[in-house]
């Protein structure tokens, strides 16, 4: 089963060198492992673009969806066998990356 775990930040930086580092270690890891489909960081909210096309005709506004102090600031998609394991990987990803980690299976 393939999973999102979805890292959560609440501050305007970047990742410190030593979080990039273990993050490595971290994605080394789930690839070792046969965890590994795919991953990825983001860039700050203020870069986003929004567009909603529900009315037929689309609008496009600049900068985030929501203004909140916790975004989503990057992404893995691993293969687990069962929320268990699924888990178990999001607490060691949280650890690596020093912010929250939120665990969510594809249907």
């Amino acid at each position: 089963m393939q999973y999102l775990l979805s890292v959560i930040h609440d501050q305007p930086g970047l990742a410190t060198p030593e979080e990039d580092a273990a993050i490595d270690v971290f994605n080394d890891r789930l690839q070792a492992e046969g965890h590994w489909v795919f991953a990825g960081g983001l860039a700050s909210p203020s870069t986003a673009t929004v567009i909603d096309n529900r009315g037929g005709e689309a609008m496009v506004t600049d900068g985030p969806f929501l203004e909140s102090k916790e975004y989503l600031a990057g992404f893995w998609i691993i293969e687990a066998a069962d929320l268990d394991v699924a888990l178990r990987l999001a607490t060691e990803g949280s650890e690596a990356c020093n912010r929250k980690v939120e665990v969510r299976p594809f249907l």
